[in-house]
């Protein structure tokens, strides 16, 4: 398998990556109606701004190549993943006279901000949302509760285990123990957790406030579930992907141009389809339409995250060439001229490069630029593994590109008619809020 770093020696392959990702800031701001029309065919177009030159420089067997390595052994796991979680998360259904007070609100971003370690943020976020949503369909001012729900549940919550979050399992394959993840992300997790619900709390009652009609929030509850057999697909998938990171066969299956395709990565594929259409066809279709399930969001995600996939690939090889790659000058802010690491910088840069690219490889490369001996990095460089599990995990919130349920989140609101903040909207709420906590992180646990 060629790695990034063979795809890309310069940094000019990466122009349609960035190309896309401007795109999908700005054409829904200045062209909604367009973009929400047409943004397949810009995604497809910044794919072959890559693709085409690609071919005309390296030959098409390569680029060939590349592109199905690409969407092997990265798009495609990624994409079933989200699809599987989605399609058994949408046919649980929490039902019941649920009012989006304050008081409620709060006790679901924490339940799911707890539960995201466990069910990863992805699974967490599906499973929650349509609750989030329904409870809170008759406020005025909600903007806010979906977007803390992303920082909390779609990210920082999932950092207490290697279920939670992709680079924690990269970790963890790589020798990291699941105890001190646990142990060790429990502190700035329970900190960032607790000052975000702290604030969150003080931002949703100074808005309940000001709705212009209160719903009654003095009404006895009743909650109940429908689909709670959804449980037993949560278990296979969550089975499934731990699964394929401890199986090691040693097989692969070929599926051309000298691409292979683990025994391990097939089997934890094919269970999460079939995860994804038992529930499909045991649940009762009326659960699914009082959801509002629609398959519209994963379309949407599926189709842009094929672009990003694609055209991502010379900037990770750029940042995997390390100290002979373009990215050199930023990877050497990492060791002070002593030798030792600078552990505010590996929280930082690791950071900042996973709310653009994705966080996995992002980890991986900090985690070798550390040493990448897992007795060491959890031993006396311990604080350097937490900069850079923390800077990977936390800052995944920073965008919507930073993480899968992010923009799946964001997707799903607009679905129910939910206003949510445009791209450099959203930048603005994770900078006003994100940044400070950050900056307070790095006082308390990575001077």
């Amino acid at each position: 398998m060629p790695s990034h770093a063979e795809v890309a020696p310069t940094l000019a392959y990466g122009l349609p990556f960035a190309g896309l990702l401007l795109s999908i800031a700005l054409l829904p701001l200045l062209r909604p109606h367009w973009w929400e029309r047409h943004f397949p065919w810009v995604t497809a177009v910044w794919a072959l701004l890559f693709a085409l030159p690609f071919a005309a420089l390296r030959g098409t067997e390569e680029a060939g190549r590349t592109l199905l390595e690409a969407v092997a052994h990265e798009y495609l796991p990624f994409i079933v993943l989200l699809l599987a979680l989605f399609v058994v998360a949408g046919g649980i259904r929490i039902f019941g006279n649920l009012i989006g007070t304050p008081n409620t609100n709060l006790a679901l971003l924490g339940l799911g901000t707890l539960g995201a370690s466990l069910l990863g943020t992805t699974g967490a976020a599906m499973l929650l949302i349509r609750p989030l949503i329904r409870a809170n369909g008759d406020r005025k001012h909600r903007t806010h509760v979906f977007v803390f729900f992303i920082f909390l549940v779609g990210n920082i919550g999932g950092s207490l285990t290697p279920l939670g979050d992709p680079p924690l399992f990269l970790g963890f394959l790589r020798g990291v123990d699941f105890g001190w993840t646990l142990g060790a992300m429990a502190p700035p997790m329970l900190l960032s957790s607790g000052l975000l619900l702290a604030l969150f709390t003080l931002l949703d009652r100074w808005y309940w406030r000001r709705e212009p009609v209160l719903p009654p929030s003095h009404l006895p509850r009743s909650v109940g579930v429908e689909g709670l057999h959804n449980v037993v697909f949560l278990a296979v998938i969550v089975g499934a992907v731990l699964m394929s990171g401890l199986w090691h066969s040693g097989r692969s299956l070929p599926v051309g141009l000298g691409v292979s395709l683990r025994y391990e990565d097939a089997a934890r594929d094919l269970a999460l389809l079939a995860a994804a259409g038992l529930s499909y066809v045991t649940t009762p279709s009326r659960i699914r339409i009082e959801n509002a399930f629609t398959w519209v969001p994963i379309r949407e995600v599926a189709i842009l995250f094929a672009g990003i996939f694609i055209t991502i690939a010379p900037v990770l090889g750029a940042l995997q060439a390390g100290a002979a790659g373009p990215f050199a000058p930023l990877l050497h802010l990492v060791s002070r001229p002593d030798g030792t690491p600078a552990v505010a910088n590996y929280f930082w840069l690791t950071g900042a490069l996973s709310s653009v690219l994705d966080n996995a490889p992002t980890y991986l490369v900090f985690f070798d630029s550390a040493g990448g001996d897992p007795a060491r990095l959890m031993g006396e460089h311990a604080a350097t593994l937490l900069a850079i599990s923390c800077g990977a995990v936390f800052m995944g919130a920073n965008t919507y590109l930073g993480n899968a349920p992010n923009f799946m989140v964001k997707s799903i609101c607009e679905e129910q008619g939910i206003r949510m903040p445009g791209f450099f909207g959203y930048l603005a709420w994770s900078g006003l809020i994100l940044l400070p906590l950050f900056g307070l992180l790095t006082l308390v646990f990575f001077r």
